[in-house]
């Protein structure tokens, strides 16, 4: 009986110290609530080494009962909580690991060519080198304008052969570095290089261009979708080594604007493209929820107008693609110059332009089968709704008819 008493009261002692104590594993202060539980777990080793002697034949039970350090008493809820050692380690080393915070979609890379820095020349090489910048900054530009205004400015215009009629090319004493001249291509299309110029003149120049553009694009747009290479003037044939250009230093002025026409003409037909695949990413988002819509049932809340609006982006980008530029033909300009051709070739091959292309006609196809889904829809919903009214025309004919015979 005194046992008995001697028990009980023990266990109510112990429910009312260990009330507060209702722990819960957290990773924001790991250290004071392991603390308290190894201080809770020392004063139950304390009262059991106290009692154990008066206990005698309870000893294994209250040794097996008071000597687990992840048994803690009643929480409020008045229910038993039991954690184990184990448990808040593991739970405090989980805590400690970064949430992950959703956050706004990361926008996409540039299509232009960026390429991988491990086969590219160390940092003491590129010092040395020139830069050649490519730009597309509108759909097109009025040539014979923009050569009298930056003749005005003191900018000289070099001649090309007569079958290169959509080019302009213009060369300044403002050189960023001596070892070569400095020049500037002009394409009809929209898109310019810049050869060895400094950073102050070609900012100039993009502000005298600006007046000479037809349907420019965004500025945001222009300067993340371009083009830099670098390149140096050195012995052998002039090609294009470990992603940059080397020109050989025995051809005389004529040819060197040649040769850096080739280059230009493919990295002016890069960063062009670049931007019709932004065009492209633009119209496939506009569209991208029409398949889901479809596939549970809903109504597609077009109207015909925006679907004839949408053909008409689509095949906007497929003509200046497939017809406007020369993305699929190597232009007529190289057919008798085989080793300008070469170069222009091998550009196109490194800048990846072929395989783009393909890429960008697979996704038009699909974007055109979309759209004539959508057109045949609404031509199926107009056409039903022609019969419907043809259906009630005839029975209000019908009901005249009917009237006129029973009155």
């Amino acid at each position: 009986m005194l046992l008995r008493t001697l028990w009980s009261r023990l266990g109510t002692q112990l429910h009312v110290e260990s009330r507060p104590g209702c722990i819960l594993a957290s990773a924001r202060t790991p250290f004071s609530r392991t603390c308290y539980l190894n201080s809770l777990h020392q004063q139950h080793e304390q009262k059991r080494n106290d009692l154990l002697p008066a206990l005698g034949g309870f000893k294994s039970v209250s040794s097996g009962c008071l000597t687990d350090p992840g048994r803690l008493t009643n929480c409020k809820s008045g229910q038993a909580c039991f954690y184990s050692t184990n448990l808040v380690t593991s739970v405090l080393k989980s805590g400690l690991k970064p949430a992950t915070v959703p956050g706004k979609r990361a926008p996409k890379g540039p299509r232009t060519k960026q390429p991988s820095r491990a086969n590219q020349p160390s940092l003491s090489e590129d010092k040395d080198m020139m830069q050649c910048i490519a730009f597309a900054t509108a759909d097109q530009y009025h040539l014979p304008t923009l050569s009298h205004d930056l003749i005005n400015h003191g900018f000289h215009e070099i001649d090309l052969p007569r079958d290169a009629s959509n080019v302009l090319v213009i060369s300044t004493d403002m050189a960023a570095k001596p070892d070569d001249n400095a020049q500037i291509f002009f394409f009809r299309e929209g898109s310019v290089a810049f050869w060895n110029v400094e950073e102050k003149t070609m900012k100039n120049i993009l502000r005298i261009l600006e007046r000479h553009e037809i349907q420019p694009y965004e500025v945001a747009l222009v300067h993340w979708e371009n083009e830099e290479i670098n390149y140096t003037v050195g012995e052998g044939n002039t090609k294009l080594e470990r992603g940059n250009f080397i020109l050989s230093d025995k051809m005389d002025q004529e040819e060197a604007v040649l040769e850096k026409f080739a280059f230009s003409n493919a990295l002016c037909l890069s960063v062009k493209l670049a931007i019709w695949e932004v065009a492209l990413d633009n119209f496939v988002e506009s569209i991208q929820s029409i398949p889901e819509t479809l596939k549970s049932g809903k109504r597609v809340q077009l109207s015909s107008a925006e679907v004839m609006q949408k053909i008409g982006e689509l095949f906007t980008l497929r003509h200046c693609i497939n017809l406007r530029s020369d993305l699929l033909l190597t232009p007529d300009f190289y057919w008798d110059r085989e080793n300008l051709e070469k170069l222009y070739d091998k550009t196109c091959q490194f800048l990846s332009i072929n395989r783009r292309v393909n890429v960008v006609n697979e996704k038009l196809e699909h974007c055109t089968q979309l759209t004539d889904l959508m057109r045949s829809h609404l031509s199926e919903k107009h056409s039903l709704r022609l019969e419907w009214m043809i259906v009630i025309l005839i029975t209000i004919e019908v009901m005249f008819e009917l009237a006129k015979m029973i009155f």
